[in-house]
C-alpha cells in the first residue's frame, strides 16, 4: 500500500478543502478506518451529502466475488474459509474487470493523483484516479462537459460521481 497515508488527517483536509471543487465543500468527506486485528488493511469510504457513496476495502471486493459468483461461500464459515482463493481471483480479476476495488487500490490510485497533473489523472484508466480528478477545482466546465463520451463507457458509480460533480445538488 503507499505510503502517502502515515496522515490519514492531513490527506483528508487535502482532499476536502484544498483541492475539491468549491460548490462540493461540505458534500465530499472522506473517512478511513483501521480496526485492529485487520493486519493493516483498511477501510476507505466516500460519502456524498452525508451518505454512504462507496467504501474500498478487501471485504467489499470479496463481497463483489460472491455475489458474481466467483468465489462460493457457505455459512457458517471460519475467517480463513471465508478469504480462501481471495487473492487468486484478485489476480485474475483486476481492477478493469470488476467494480469494486481495494484499500490498496485506493491508496495507490491516491498516490497517483497527487503525483499527476489533472489532465492526466482526468484521463487515467484508473477509475479511482479518475473519481479523485473529478471532483478537483482544477477540472473546468468544458473539461468535464468534453468528458461526457469517456465518462459514458466508464463504470455505472463513475457515472455518478460525474453527474454529482456536474450538478452536486440532484439527488441520487
Amino acid at each position: 500500500m503507499a505510503k502517502i497515508l502515515g496522515s490519514w488527517s492531513g490527506m483528508r483536509k487535502y482532499l476536502e478543502e484544498e483541492m475539491l471543487h468549491e460548490p462540493l465543500r461540505g458534500k465530499v468527506r472522506y473517512n478511513c478506518t483501521a480496526y485492529v486485528g485487520m493486519d493493516g488493511c483498511r477501510i476507505f469510504e466516500v460519502f456524498f451529502r452525508g451518505k454512504l457513496f462507496r467504501q474500498f476495502s478487501w471485504e467489499t471486493v470479496n463481497s463483489w466475488f460472491v455475489r458474481e459468483g466467483l468465489a462460493r461461500k457457505t455459512s457458517p464459515m471460519s475467517t480463513a474459509e471465508y478469504w480462501a482463493g481471495f487473492q487468486e481471483l484478485l489476480k485474475k480479476y483486476p481492477m478493469n474487470a470488476r467494480s469494486e476495488y481495494t484499500d490498496g487500490e485506493f491508496a495507490d490510485a491516491l498516490e497517483k493523483y497527487r503525483n499527476s497533473d489533472i489532465k492526466a489523472s482526468l484521463m487515467s484508466d484508473d477509475p479511482i484516479v479518475k473519481m479523485f480528478a473529478l471532483l478537483d477545482r482544477r477540472a473546468g466546465k468544458r473539461t468535464l462537459d468534453a468528458m461526457a463520451d469517456v465518462i459514458a463507457e466508464g463504470p455505472e458509480w463513475l457515472k455518478k460521481v460525474y453527474q454529482f460533480r456536474l450538478d452536486p445538488e440532484r439527488p441520487g
